[in-house]
């Protein structure tokens, strides 16, 4: 039987990318396993009224990801969310959700199937309110945060001009993480804010490997480190390491110009990436 544990932002087992976003959780309740939070995931949000699509498309990108070990994070709503879960615990895949209401409670309650097979299949429900809180919509923009606040990016799948999805991809852009999306027809409802975010610089993707392509994740064993896709932060910082061969998080803010804390979100997903390691806890080296 699963029980509601809770991780402090000090603790080890914190998820390592949310400890660099603006206004961390200081606790976060949760049931599963809180280790998968701290692996290379990717969050999947979008629209609760989605079309068949959009559902199919939030299954199959799910599962893609969950070919190639990304841990799938969304918010355990109807619609996108929902089959988003479905298409990581379907194929083996591990998944988080993220809860705008205390932990104990199962929002949307028709999803008590779907939240008992996330704990089933190895996976983790997590919730910065304390047991018992009441699911009040105020909860969920706020709660965004934390779904892309422990990617490295976010896919958006569907999601109207006033989308809480949006919102997620607000904040992904305040945490320096990549923005991908799914194009949709022009006369839909639920594409018009994807669309819009191609317009303001999201990434566009066409096709189901877009998206590993994307992250740098070769489909054959050997990795060529030319074809990486990196954004461009990312990018800058991995140039600094592998011109330098060996520095620190002192060293990079100084060259680059920015904060230690962005500098170590950044160097967290190059990590994740597989493109660096480190050496005595300081020293960063491009493999």
């Amino acid at each position: 039987m699963n029980t509601v544990k809770q991780v402090k932002i000090g603790d080890k087992e914190y998820p390592e990318l949310l400890k660099y976003i603006s206004n961390p959780p200081k606790i976060i309740y949760y049931m599963g396993n809180i280790q998968i939070a701290s692996m290379p995931s990717i969050a999947v949000v979008g629209a609760r009224k989605a079309t068949s699509y959009g559902k199919w498309a939030a299954f199959e990108f799910a599962k893609k990801l969950s070919q190639y070990g990304i841990v799938v994070v969304s918010g355990m709503a109807y619609g996108i969310d929902s089959f988003a879960h479905k298409g990581a615990v379907e194929n083996n895949g591990k998944t988080i959700a993220v809860l705008g209401c205390g932990i104990d409670i199962c929002y949307p309650a028709q999803n008590k199937g779907l939240r008992e097979r996330i704990l089933k299949e190895d996976g983790l429900i997590m919730s910065e309110y304390e047991p018992g809180t009441p699911p009040l919509p105020f909860r969920f923009p706020l709660r965004n945060r934390i779904i892309s606040g422990i990617s490295i990016g976010t896919i958006v799948i569907e999601a109207g001009i006033s989308s809480g999805s949006l919102i997620t991809a607000e904040y992904a852009a305040e945490q320096g993480r990549n923005i991908y999306t799914l194009p949709g027809n022009i006369n839909s409802m639920c594409s018009l804010g994807t669309n819009k975010l191609i317009k303001d610089g999201a990434i566009p993707l066409i096709t189901l490997d877009d998206i590993i392509d994307e992250l740098g994740i070769a489909r054959s064993a050997d990795i060529d480190l030319t074809g990486i896709n990196l954004g461009k932060d990312e990018k800058e910082v991995y140039e600094h390491i592998l011109h330098a061969g060996e520095t620190t998080i002192d060293l990079i803010c100084r060259s680059i110009g920015k904060l230690p804390s962005e500098v170590n979100a950044i160097i967290t997903i190059l990590e994740m990436k597989g493109l660096l390691h480190t050496a005595m806890g300081k020293v960063f080296v491009a493999n």
